[in-house]
């Protein structure tokens, strides 16, 4: 059995760039012949959002060749206390008390609710007889996980509350196999669990906020398998920073042009430019030179932060030139010397200005 784990999509709109993400893990599911599409929480970002887009997901979750199954997450935690119909395929789980299951799994979920500690200590306790061993037993859930390090930036925007935190000993004893959760957007993160079974969080598949950089994962696996990343296609910011060296006999621009040519169609990018550059050695002033940055970076970045600094008058001081002269001459490494370069520009800085 095959099956495929995301969350924390958050759909807004048919058609826009998140909802056609999703459509391309259904048709990644299709391709790689999985058997369960699993959404740990969020699919959409707010209540109304699932609420207009219900007739179009009825479409998408309906022939698909496979079971979708979905618990609620903490922006969408009303959308399915209706009994609305979402497509064949869905399997909305509510209800911890209400697992889905065939010959080979039984998948059980914690949906989102406003509780904490020994609530959700309880809860677990309370499946550990029904957790049986002649079934592999998946648990979703949507919320934090305290054993990873943290900030409310890993959550995407507007999150500052506790959502159902647990610690991994929450699950020591309990039968489970797998804990496929939601609710963390960064990363793909895989964490055992002390009876060799997994806690898992995808990411979101596409780039919620700027703060989830780099391409985006869903968990693709084999039951009674290790969880495995699968790499996708769809858009993600991308933070490039350039450290300009004044120094260096390479063009600075063709640095740049280099970085930016060697991403992702897919990537939106966050282009930071520092260091210092010698306006003489490159024959354009500061002006010149951002003009230059932004002509190579356009239609490649959606934010540019230049910040590099012209230090033309100080690479020219004789007092400067002996200095790094001499330092020329130490036994240095390279890091050392960059160090000591920087203190040493920021020391004639002061002086000069």
């Amino acid at each position: 059995m095959k099956i495929l784990h995301t969350a924390d999509i958050h759909l807004r709109d048919h058609e826009d760039e998140r909802w056609k993400a999703f459509c391309k893990l259904i048709e990644i599911g299709k391709e790689q012949n999985i058997d369960i599409f699993i959404v740990s929480g969020d699919l959409f970002n707010k209540d109304f959002d699932a609420d207009n887009l219900r007739p179009k997901i009825r479409e998408l979750f309906t022939n698909c060749g496979f079971k979708i199954v979905i618990i609620p997450g903490n922006h969408d935690s009303e959308s399915y206390k209706s009994g609305f119909y979402f497509g064949e395929d869905a399997i909305i789980i509510d209800n911890l008390e209400a697992p889905y299951s065939n010959n080979e799994v039984s998948i059980w979920g914690l949906p989102f609710e406003p509780i904490e500690g020994e609530k959700i200590l309880e809860k677990l306790r309370s499946l550990k007889d029904k957790f049986t061993k002649d079934k592999k037993n998946i648990l979703l859930f949507h919320g934090e996980l305290t054993d990873m390090f943290f900030s409310r930036k890993d959550f995407g925007e507007d999150e500052e509350g506790r959502y159902m935190p647990v610690k991994l000993s929450f699950f020591d004893d309990l039968n489970i196999d797998y804990v496929l959760a939601g609710h963390f957007h960064k990363n793909f993160d895989v964490m055992t669990l002390k009876n060799g079974g997994y806690f898992v969080y995808p990411g979101s598949p596409i780039s919620i906020t700027r703060r989830e950089t780099g391409q985006r994962k869903v968990n693709i696996f084999e039951l009674g398998e290790a969880p495995k990343d699968f790499l996708l296609d769809t858009p993600y910011f991308e933070d490039i920073t350039i450290e300009l060296d004044p120094f260096s006999y390479s063009e600075p621009i063709e640095i740049i042009k280099e970085e930016l040519d060697g991403i992702s169609a897919n990537a939106k990018v966050i282009l930071t430019v520092t260091g210092y550059i010698n306006s003489d050695n490159i024959d354009r002033n500061e002006t010149e030179f951002r003009e230059d940055i932004l002509k190579i970076s356009e239609g490649k970045t959606v934010v540019s932060n230049i910040e590099f600094k012209d230090i033309k008058t100080i690479v020219e001081d004789d007092l400067f030139k002996s200095y790094i002269d001499k330092l020329e001459k130490r036994n240095y490494d390279e890091v050392k010397k960059k160090q000591l370069q920087e203190v040493a520009i920021d020391a004639m800085r002061k002086a000069i200005l």
